[in-house]
């Protein structure tokens, strides 16, 4: 394997490293599966319905999947694969989004214009070069402190500048975008309202994923990612949350494996469709299944140079 100039040494390590991780995630799938997906004390129907209907929805997939949905209204949540690890690409840029806000917050103060300008670039349209800024104005030390505010403790940073190569697991997605849902000692109202505000305003045609099927009723907040790599092909990923149903609820699809960016996409929104429509089954009228937009198989971020 090899490294384009500009790349440190720990990009490489991590490079080498990752895959062992990665490795150990297919075989850890079956199991999961069979122990049940979700779980409700109060609504054990439903969560027995979901978990048939998501497994359904990855039947025939070569893509490797983690799934998450957390609905607190409902007391539901449900984990298939949730502490796997997983490249991030863009959507870490919702931690560092979170990052931002809560150093200002400590500071006593308010975003900078520039500020302001970074963050609405970096979620709104996936801008690269906002998100290199931010994560290099938060600093290591803020964006770990992030990570232990948050409990998100199998996120492991990328190395240097690369936000894209950070490890997420679903697990600690889904506690980020409760941090943005639920009130919280970690975000102020304020910065939670920020943040949803921004990822309700993703443009058309990076509103894929975990948005297909909800009801067109609901607030959709996204971030997607969606990054080509030697390693387990496409890693295509799509966190939200929805607005408008109770307390609001939370999905997260994180996959690998796939052949091409328009193949993880779908896999993510058979599920998501799934999970949406028995969360909604009353809903007349739903988000439909995206369509293909030129921008797909362009990775949205620069990588390493490998062979």
């Amino acid at each position: 394997m090899k490294i384009r100039r500009g790349w440190t040494a720990a990009v490489a390590a991590v490079l080498m490293a990752v895959p062992l991780i990665l490795f150990l995630g297919p075989a850890a799938g079956p199991a999961a599966a069979s122990s049940g997906v979700c779980g409700s004390s109060s609504h054990p129907a439903l969560a027995t319905r979901i978990s048939r209907d998501i497994l359904a929805a990855r039947s025939g997939r070569v893509s490797f999947v983690a799934v998450t949905v957390d609905d607190p209204g409902l007391g539901l949540a449900c984990r298939l694969g949730s502490t796997l690890h997983f490249y991030s690409a863009s959507v870490v840029k919702v931690t560092i989004l979170g990052v931002l806000l809560r150093k200002a917050q400590e500071q006593h103060r308010f975003l900078t214009q520039t500020e302001n300008a970074l963050a609405w670039a970096m979620i709104t349209r996936s801008d690269n070069n906002a998100a290199s800024a931010l994560w290099a104005d938060d600093g290591r030390f803020y964006l770990q402190h992030f990570l232990n505010l948050a409990g998100m403790t199998n996120t492991i940073l990328g190395p240097g500048g690369v936000w894209g190569l950070t490890l997420i697991t679903a697990s600690d997605e889904t506690l980020l975008l409760r941090l943005l849902l639920r009130p919280n000692t970690v975000l102020s109202t304020a910065s939670r309202d920020y943040a949803l505000n921004l990822m309700a305003h993703v443009i058309p045609s990076q509103r894929w994923g975990v948005p297909a099927g909800a009801p067109t009723s609901l607030t959709v907040h996204v971030k997607n990612g969606w990054l080509p790599l030697a390693t387990h092909g496409w890693h295509v990923h799509s966190i939200g949350c929805f607005t408008g149903h109770g307390g609001g609820y939370s999905i997260v699809v994180l996959t690998l494996d796939n052949p091409t960016m328009a193949y993880g996409i779908a896999t993510i929104e058979a599920i998501a469709r799934a999970i949406n429509r028995d969360l909604n089954p009353a809903a007349t009228a739903r988000v439909p299944a995206s369509v293909i937009s030129p921008s797909w198989e362009t990775p949205d971020e620069p990588v390493p140079a490998q062979s």
